[in-house]
C-alpha cells in the first residue's frame, strides 16, 4: 500500500505575529499614501486651529500659504543629504564592506538583526547616512538570503532612525550646544556632556541598540508561515546596467569624465576644507555634514561620470520630501501662527513637576511631531515655551531639551515622512511595513519613559 503524502499544517502564528499581524491589517486597510496623510493632516491642523484656537479661517489659511515654503532651505539640505548619502552608501569601498557583512549572515532573524544594527549605528553617526545605508543593506540582505520577510528586514533598517536623536546629528543637541541660538539668551550653552553624552542617555542608546535587533527578530514569521520575500522584478534594470554609450568613445571629454584624478583633487580639496574649518572652531552644522558626505562620495566612486550616474539614481529617494515638506512647512506655520504648540505643550506642562516636566515633554513632543517632523523646526515652535517652563518649575533644562528631542525620535518610528526615503529604495508602500514599526514605537516608547522619567527622579 501507498503511504499517503503528509499533509502539513501551517504553523501557528506567535504572540508577536499576532500582535504585528493585528497592525499590518489596520494600516492595510486604513492607512493612505504619504502625500494623502500630510493633506489629511494639513485638514485637521486648519480644524485644530479653528476649534481649539478660534483661530479665523482667513488668519489659518494666511499663515499656511506664508509658511509654506519658510523651510525651502532645509527642504534642499534634506535632497541633498539623501542623495548624496545614497551614493556614498553605494560606493565601491562601502559596498564591498557590506557585501563582506551579507556574506556572514545566513538566517532570516540574523538578517533582521544585522539591518537594525546597520541602520541604527548609521543613524547614530548620521540620520542621514543611516537612512539611506540601513535599507541598501536591508536590500542586500533580502536579496541574497532565502526566507526573509522582506517588509520586516525593510522596517527593521528604518527602526534603526531613531538612534538619530541619541546621535552625532541630534538636531536639538547640537542646536543647543552652538554659541548664538535662538534661545541662548533664555537658557544659555547646554555642551554635548549633558545631553547626548551624559551617562543616561549612553545608557538608553545602549539599551535601544541591545534590545531592538531582538524584538525585530522576534516579529519575523515563524517557520511555516508565509513570508514575502523580495521580487527581483522591483528592481529589474535597476541594477549595475549596461554603460551608456555616450561615456564609451574614446574622446578627451570623456577622459575627462572618467579621470579619477579630478575626482582626487576635487574631493581632496573638499576635505581640506572640513579640516581647516574644524581647527579654526567651526561648528559642525547640516551644511558641514553634507560637505562631507559629498564630497568623501565623490573620492570614494572614483571619477565624476560614475558619481553623476549614481546621484540619478539617489534623487529617487527625495521627490517625496521635495513635494511634501512644504506641506509640513505649512502645517508648522499654523501650529506656531495659531498658538496650537503652545496649547498642546501647556496641557501637558500644566500637570508637570520639575521631577517630571521632562517627562511630559517627552509625551507632548511625540504628539506635536506629527504636524512638525523636523527636529529644527520643532524646537523653534516648542523650545521656547518649554525652556520658559523649566524655568519656573525648578527642572533640568538639558533633561527638558533631551526629553524634546526624543520625543521627536520616537514618533519618527510612525512618521510617514521620515519613512519616504526607505519606502523609495525598497519600493513598498507605507501600508507594508507600517504594522511593524507601530510595534517598535510601543518597544523604544517604553525604553525611552523610563529613561527620562528615571534621569528626572534620580538626577
Amino acid at each position: 500500500m501507498s503511504k499517503k503524502p503528509e499533509i502539513r499544517t501551517p504553523a501557528a502564528p506567535g504572540v508577536m505575529q499576532k500582535i504585528t499581524g493585528f497592525f499590518t491589517e489596520l494600516m492595510r486597510k486604513y492607512l493612505p499614501d504619504p502625500f494623502v496623510f500630510a493633506i489629511g493632516l494639513t485638514l485637521l491642523t486648519f480644524v485644530l486651529a479653528f476649534a481649539i484656537q478660534h483661530q479665523s479661517p482667513i488668519d489659518a489659511v494666511v499663515n499656511w500659504g506664508n509658511g509654506f515654503w519658510d523651510l525651502l532651505a532645509f527642504t534642499t539640505q534634506m535632497a541633498v543629504i539623501l542623495a548624496a548619502g545614497f551614493v556614498l552608501a553605494n560606493s565601491p569601498v562601502v559596498d564591498r564592506l557590506l557585501d563582506r557583512i551579507v556574506a556572514n549572515v545566513h538566517t532570516p532573524k540574523a538578517a533582521i538583526v544585522v539591518a537594525t544594527l546597520v541602520g541604527g549605528f548609521g543613524s547614530y553617526l548620521n540620520w542621514g547616512f543611516g537612512l539611506v545605508i540601513g535599507g541598501v543593506v536591508a536590500r542586500k540582505l533580502a536579496t541574497e538570503i532565502k526566507g526573509i520577510h522582506y517588509p520586516l528586514i525593510i522596517a527593521s533598517a528604518y527602526s534603526g532612525f531613531t538612534m538619530y536623536g541619541l546621535g552625532l546629528s541630534a538636531t536639538i543637541p547640537l542646536t543647543i550646544a552652538t554659541p548664538g541660538h535662538p534661545l541662548e539668551g533664555s537658557m544659555g550653552l547646554i555642551g554635548l556632556g549633558e545631553t547626548i553624552f551624559s551617562p543616561p542617555m549612553i545608557v538608553t542608546a545602549v539599551v535601544v541598540m541591545a534590545t531592538l535587533p531582538i524584538l525585530n527578530a522576534a516579529l519575523h514569521p515563524k517557520p511555516g508561515q508565509p513570508v514575502r520575500e523580495l521580487d527581483p522584478a522591483l528592481f529589474a534594470g535597476t541594477e549595475k546596467g549596461p554603460v551608456n554609450d555616450d561615456f564609451s568613445e574614446d574622446t578627451i571629454a570623456n577622459k575627462l569624465n572618467k579621470s579619477r584624478a579630478l575626482s582626487m583633487i576635487i574631493g581632496l580639496v573638499g576635505i581640506l576644507y572640513v579640516v581647516l574649518h574644524m581647527v579654526q572652531g567651526g561648528k559642525v552644522d547640516l551644511n558641514l555634514i553634507n560637505f562631507i558626505i559629498l564630497f568623501l562620495g565623490i573620492i570614494l566612486m572614483g571619477n565624476p561620470i560614475s558619481y553623476v550616474t549614481k546621484l540619478n539614481e539617489g534623487i529617487k529617494t527625495v521627490s517625496g520630501i521635495i513635494l511634501q515638506f512644504p506641506f509640513y512647512a505649512g502645517i508648522m506655520a499654523i501650529m506656531a501662527g495659531s498658538g496650537l504648540v503652545l496649547t498642546i505643550s501647556g496641557w501637558f506642562v500644566n500637570v508637570a513637576t520639575a521631577q517630571t516636566l521632562p517627562f511630559w515633554g517627552l509625551i507632548s513632543s511625540f504628539v506635536i511631531n506629527f504636524f512638525a517632523p523636523s527636529g529644527g523646526g520643532h524646537w523653534v515652535i516648542q523650545g521656547p515655551f518649554m525652556i520658559e517652563a523649566a524655568h519656573t518649575l525648578g527642572a533640568s533644562i538639558p533633561q527638558t531639551a533631551m526629553s524634546v528631542m526624543l520625543g521627536n525620535a520616537w514618533n519618527d518610528l510612525i512618521q510617514p515622512f521620515w519613512i519616504l526615503p526607505a519606502l523609495a529604495l525598497s519600493k513598498l508602500k507605507l501600508k507594508d511595513i507600517m504594522g511593524y514599526t507601530v510595534v517598535m514605537m510601543f518597544w523604544v516608547g517604553l525604553i525611552y519613559i523610563v529613561s527620562i522619567l528615571a534621569w528626572g527622579f534620580l538626577g
